[in-house]
């Protein structure tokens, strides 16, 4: 367990939730995205769970369903908020309730929730009002818990995979290849972790880390790559070379690599206040 510092971060990826086009991006093919995307460990999973008074579950940015499939699993009731309705409507499909609205204006209706969780979305939500928003509908001892699954490939193929988009993508954010695991995203997570002490209802926020691996062949990384964000804005010539030149990276590295992961979870319980006042 880290307890997170409470200086506020700086980092530019603190900015994101500005992005509403690139957030919802990944709506272009939801397919692709939910059948590629990595899920995440039974662990974190379970202590979510085990950390919360009990098994109702606010999804923010469900997506295609990916974040919400293992609580529903776990024997949670899960409801999902969702901005682009073509995720909403995939993960509908999947059998989840979702509603169509940006977190941050979603309107609950009076409903309360013993967690509100968020994998691989929340920072596409403004990190204060997401916070405050969370709190509100939090039961006392709730948890808010998001989370990001962060990757590192071998350090040689990591080189590799830089150069390509140094080479195609110079100057941009990419070409500093988002392949550096948790490190890569601290400012985020900082960020994320001081949005929820500015928003005056949460005890100290966490940060819990699960580390874990998989094996991907040629063929099934590059089918991920296009659902990374921002990817799908590339031009169609921009992205054929640089899939052609990923490829070639894993050929040279034997054909199939093994992906480091680590899921990150910032994580606090609320302290019941901020919460509405019913009569």
């Amino acid at each position: 367990m880290v307890t997170l510092p409470p200086e506020p971060s700086s980092s530019p990826l603190g900015k994101s939730h500005h992005a509403r086009g690139l957030a919802q991006s990944f709506g272009d093919d939801p397919e692709r995205y939910d059948r590629t995307r990595p899920r995440y460990p039974a662990a974190m999973v379970a202590r979510v769970i085990a950390e919360a008074p009990g098994r109702d579950v606010l999804d923010v940015g469900i997506g295609t369903g990916i974040s919400a499939q293992p609580f529903a699993a776990a024997g949670c009731r899960v409801l999902g908020v969702e901005v682009d309705p073509r995720m909403a409507e995939f993960a509908a499909r999947q059998g989840f309730d979702v509603e169509v609205a940006k977190f941050e204006d979603w309107d609950p209706a009076g409903r309360d929730f013993d967690a509100v969780v968020s994998g691989q979305s929340w920072h596409w939500v403004d990190p204060v009002r997401g916070a405050t928003k969370a709190a509100q509908v939090l039961r006392p001892g709730g948890r808010l818990a998001v989370f990001w699954n962060a990757f590192a490939p071998p350090a040689d193929l990591a080189q590799a995979f830089g150069a390509v988009y140094q080479r195609l993508l110079p100057g941009s954010p990419f070409a500093r290849g988002p392949f550096g695991g948790p490190t890569t995203y601290a400012g985020q997570f900082t960020e994320v972790g001081d949005g929820m002490r500015r928003a005056g209802a949460f005890e100290t926020p966490e940060q819990w880390e699960f580390a874990w691996a998989r094996r991907f062949t040629r063929d099934e990384w590059l089918e991920q790559v296009p659902t990374f964000g921002g990817h799908s804005q590339f031009s169609p010539d921009t992205l054929e070379r640089l899939l052609a030149g990923i490829g070639s990276a894993v050929d040279d590295a034997g054909g199939s690599f093994v992906m480091n992961y680590t899921t990150v979870v910032i994580t606090a319980p609320a302290t019941g206040r901020n919460r509405p006042v019913t009569r």
